[in-house]
C-alpha cells in the first residue's frame, strides 16, 4: 500500500509563501476562501475574542494560524516540520503564535486546554485519523469546536485532487496525497462521534475553473487568478465544524 510522502514539507522553505510552480500555490490560494469560513464558525460558535485559545494541529508554515493570531486570537501551531514552523515564524506579523514541534497522535497539552482546534489538510496524512481526533477531543474544552478539512474517498476525487495536480502542477511529488487516507464524510462524522464531538456543519469547496487560464494548463504554473468557492457537494473537498460535548 502507498505510503503518504510527508517528507515534502520540510523543503519548502521560502516557497510556502513564494512559488507558483508547486501544489503549494493551490493551498495559499484555497486558504482565502478556507480562512473566511473558519472565523465565521468561531464568530457563530462566540469564540472571537481575545480571550480564545486555538491549537491549529498540522499548522505548516502558518498560513491560518497566522490569520487567527491577527484576527486577535491567543493561537498555537503544531507541527512534526521543524523547517515549516520556522517559515510560519517568520511569517507572523503578530509575532505573538506559540509554534512548536509536536506529534498529533500525543499533543503535549493538559485535558481541556484549548476552546478552538483546527486541522486543515490534514488528516488524510495520517494513518490512524480516529486516534488523532480522539486526542483533538482531549484537548478541548467541553463545548470548544473542531474545525476540520480534508478529501474525500472516491474515483472522482482520485482523479482530479491527484492525478489532475500531478499532471497539471509543476514540481508535484509523488505520493504527496494517497486515495486510502482521503475520509469519507460520514467515516469522519463516526469519528468524530466516537471522540464525544457531534459533527454540526459540512460544507464543500471547489476550484473555480473559470478563473484557471487555460494556458496554465500547459505551463504548470498556479495562476494568481485562481479562486476557489464553497459548495453544498462533498464529493472532493470538505470542511467541517464538530462541537466537543
Amino acid at each position: 500500500m502507498e505510503k503518504v510522502n510527508n517528507d515534502i514539507y520540510d523543503t519548502l522553505g521560502e516557497r510556502w509563501y513564494t512559488a507558483d510552480d508547486d501544489p503549494v500555490a493551490l493551498l495559499r490560494a484555497e486558504s482565502k476562501t478556507k480562512t473566511p469560513w473558519i472565523l465565521e464558525q468561531i464568530k457563530k460558535y462566540n469564540f472571537l475574542n481575545s480571550n480564545t485559545l486555538v491549537l491549529d494541529v498540522g499548522c505548516g508554515a502558518g498560513f491560518l494560524s497566522n490569520e487567527l493570531a491577527k484576527a486577535g486570537l491567543i493561537v498555537t501551531g503544531v507541527d512534526l516540520s521543524e523547517e515549516s514552523l520556522k517559515v510560519a515564524k517568520k511569517y507572523d506579523e503578530t509575532k505573538s503564535v506559540n509554534y512548536q514541534t509536536a506529534d498529533a497522535y500525543h499533543l503535549p497539552f493538559p485535558d481541556q486546554s484549548f476552546d478552538v482546534l483546527t486541522a486543515m489538510d490534514f488528516l488524510e496524512h495520517v494513518e490512524n485519523p480516529a486516534e488523532v481526533i480522539k486526542e483533538f477531543s482531549r484537548v478541548l474544552r467541553p463545548n470548544g469546536i473542531f474545525i476540520f478539512h480534508t478529501f474525500n474517498r472516491n474515483p472522482l476525487a482520485y482523479l482530479i485532487i491527484i492525478k489532475l495536480v500531478e499532471w497539471v502542477v509543476k514540481n508535484t511529488p509523488k505520493h504527496m496525497h494517497v486515495l486510502h487516507l482521503f475520509i469519507k464524510p460520514k467515516e469522519l462524522s463516526d469519528y468524530c462521534m466516537k471522540a464525544n464531538l457531534m459533527t454540526k456543519e459540512m460544507t464543500g469547496i471547489k476550484p473555480i475553473f473559470s478563473s484557471i487560464p487555460f494556458k496554465s494548463f500547459i505551463t504548470g504554473i498556479v495562476p494568481k487568478s485562481l479562486k476557489f468557492e464553497l459548495t453544498k457537494s462533498l464529493l472532493l473537498s470538505y470542511m467541517g465544524i464538530a462541537v466537543k460535548k
